[in-house]
């Protein structure tokens, strides 16, 4: 996942939804349909702001920690390979220790928060 800005420096405050926006418009014209922003920084702790294009996915992969996934706008889907979740705005999921993907159902804005061991 390609994350072309720095996380702001501790104490700053970040405009998810406007933050969002920008990144929904970067995905609508990059290549692989998507955008990302780390929104946080800190020993252990990694916050990212991801926008996908309808259709796109993160393929599958493995946390590299402790990770729960919040969704701001729009729809996706969540699945390993015996399970999925169908996320909403609003809902959170924690995400399971196990390989796993990430398809926007619509256009959609999600917050990534991932423990770092």
């Amino acid at each position: 996942m390609n994350d072309h800005h720095p996380a702001h420096p501790a104490g700053e405050i970040t405009a998810l939804r406007s933050t969002g926006e920008e990144l929904l418009t970067d995905a609508a014209s990059a290549g692989s349909g998507r955008g990302a922003r780390t929104v946080v920084a800190l020993p252990g702790l990694r916050v990212t702001l991801l926008a996908l294009s309808r259709g796109r996915e993160l393929a599958e992969h493995r946390a590299p920690g402790a990770a729960t996934l919040l969704c701001l706008s729009g729809r996706v889907t969540l699945s390993t390979a015996d399970r999925s979740w169908r996320l909403e705005p609003d809902d959170i999921v924690d995400i399971p220790d196990q390989r796993h993907q990430l398809v926007a159902e619509t256009d959609a804005l999600v917050l990534l928060t991932v423990r770092l061991d």
